[in-house]
């Protein structure tokens, strides 16, 4: 279920980038600007859960063992 939650939020990001190079074209810069923030912060998330220490050992991966995730 994790691994769902994280993949979709991995396209939000895409769509939220989409969107604000489309509202970048319209002259609607802030609110582009906030979405592409948003996107980051978004995709940041994403690399914390996935993204391994310096143990090989990734949060996703613990919170799968551990039936957080499904």
């Amino acid at each position: 279920m994790l691994n769902l939650v994280l993949s979709l939020l991995v396209l939000a990001a895409f769509a939220l980038i989409a969107g604000a190079f489309i509202l970048f074209r319209r002259g609607f810069r802030k609110q582009a600007g906030l979405m592409v923030v948003a996107a980051l912060v978004a995709l940041l998330n994403v690399a914390i859960w996935t993204i391994p220490d310096s143990q090989g050992r990734a949060p996703v991966d613990t919170a799968t063992a551990e039936g957080i995730g499904g």
